[in-house]
């Protein structure tokens, strides 16, 4: 089976495509929460407001898994969805970030609910056919890894663009509105996106595809599927308790002077990252993954509690910690998402039923619900008697001159830095269960794909 079934031109669009869905998520994840604070409703109410949009996420997520599996139009499987999928989401982000300032508290909750809602529908719209869409294109494991390890990097550059432009746009020294902000972006996510819709075959015959099976075998093959259940809760875990993206702005207002500083924190984490993604394919030829990964989300614990305890001395020394921080981030954040397409093989392997629907729904769902990380960020923040605040901009917030107690810039603190730290320590524990590792993952792919007999394969496998 030869390790290369793919065309470059492919592998760009399908890269672009995450470049331009990375924008969205590091656009809502990161200027979200200013957004909603600065537009003057208290930090616990939009909290509350969050929560409740993630219960909608509870179901959508699960009906989308459902519908992947079961609805099947002319011109793929995973293509036709994302046709869709690169229209609503830059147009739904625009709509998020328009709530007229007329409204009341409540109604400007409610716009916000809503508009997320939809929002939130759309991007699992655009997730789950992009990961399947990578087992359609080839059927090589080492060609997969390297494919999603190179998309994963693609949309830490969108954060990157984002994170940067945005704040520069949203700062004190330019002040540009945020919905100003989302519409030049929004334009940019769908030039990106567009690409792979028209570029991109699907090779990979899905044998499965007019297999039908009840909600009971859904369910059992979710039970079955240790793997799946182990890494995610993992990555729950991580991710709901990484509150920091949601205060990173006022972090670097209130700490260090200007919101722009959140721009050298995001250079000093990106340089490790870009050196080291670029060199994670010929890395992952030598390295089990899993092993790499693991051992990266331990050393991103320990560094992220040193941030903790020495990050506000000075800012020389916080981005120093920061950087030193980001060399195992940039590991872990390069494959974190590389390891779905393992667990699908895992799953068919083992139960026979090709349900990669439900288990890269299952993925779209934890992507989103890490969202919580946000409100969780907000709850605690409350805790602290944050002061609410209202401007469209950190140069009108600047010109307000409204000024935290010592409790609260204790309690932001906490939420930035103490908080990420606990929660990527706890997170490991599941890891530890997890021994599915590239070796057998190939050889189950080949079985999968009938290259190889299942009895071949269970021969040579390791104990899982």
């Amino acid at each position: 089976m030869t390790d290369k079934q793919t065309t470059f031109p492919e592998k760009a669009s399908y890269w672009s495509y995450f470049t331009g869905q990375g924008m969205a998520m590091s656009f809502l994840t990161g200027m979200l929460t200013t957004y909603l604070l600065l537009s003057g409703i208290a930090a616990t109410q939009i909290a509350f407001a969050m929560v409740a949009v993630k219960l909608w996420d509870a179901f959508s997520d699960t009906l989308f898994g459902i519908i992947f599996d079961r609805v099947h139009f002319k011109g793929g499987q995973s293509l036709p969805w994302l046709r869709l999928a690169m229209v609503l989401v830059p147009l739904l982000t625009v709509v998020v970030f328009h709530i007229p300032q007329s409204l009341n508290p409540a109604g400007k909750l409610v716009w916000f609910a809503l508009s997320y809602i939809l929002w939130d529908t759309a991007y699992t719209i655009s997730d789950v056919p992009i990961y399947n869409l990578v087992t359609l294109m080839t059927t090589a494991t080492t060609e997969r890894n390297g494919i999603l390890a190179v998309a994963r990097m693609a949309a830490m550059v969108g954060t990157f663009l984002t994170s940067m432009g945005a704040t520069f746009m949203v700062s004190e020294q330019v002040g540009f509105s945020f919905g100003t902000t989302a519409t030049l972006l929004a334009v940019v996510m769908l030039l990106l996106m567009l690409p792979v819709s028209f570029v991109v075959k699907e090779r990979v015959p899905n044998q499965d595809a007019t297999t039908s099976y009840s909600l009971r075998q859904m369910w059992q093959y979710v039970k079955a599927n240790k793997y799946l259940q182990r890494y995610y809760l993992y990555y729950i875990i991580a991710g709901i308790t990484a509150t920091n993206a949601a205060v990173d702005l006022f972090v670097s207002y209130y700490f260090f002077g200007s919101a722009l500083v959140s721009t050298l924190t995001l250079l000093a984490t990106s340089i490790p990252i870009a050196i080291l993604s670029p060199l994670m394919g010929v890395i992952l030829k030598r390295v089990d993954k899993f092993r790499l990964f693991f051992w990266s989300a331990v050393a991103f614990a320990a560094t992220a509690l040193l941030v903790y305890l020495g990050g506000t001395s000075s800012l020389p020394r916080y981005l120093t910690l920061v950087a030193i921080r980001a060399i195992p981030q940039g590991i872990v954040l390069t494959l974190n998402l590389t390891f779905t397409p393992d667990i699908v093989e895992y799953g068919r392997f083992t139960t026979g039923i090709d349900a990669r629907g439900i288990a890269f729904a299952i993925q779209s769902f934890a992507g989103k619900l890490i969202s919580l990380a946000q409100p969780l960020g907000l709850f605690i923040l409350g805790l602290f008697a944050w002061e609410p605040l209202q401007a469209n901009s950190f140069a009108a917030l600047q010109h307000l001159a409204v000024h935290q107690s010592g409790q609260a810039l204790n309690g932001l603190w906490i939420v930035a830095q103490l908080v990420p730290a606990i929660g990527a320590g706890i997170a490991l524990i599941p890891l530890l269960g997890y021994h599915l590792h590239d070796r057998d993952v190939q050889l189950m792919a080949e079985a999968n794909a009938g290259k190889i007999s299942r009895d071949t394969a269970q021969k040579q496998l390791a104990r899982l």
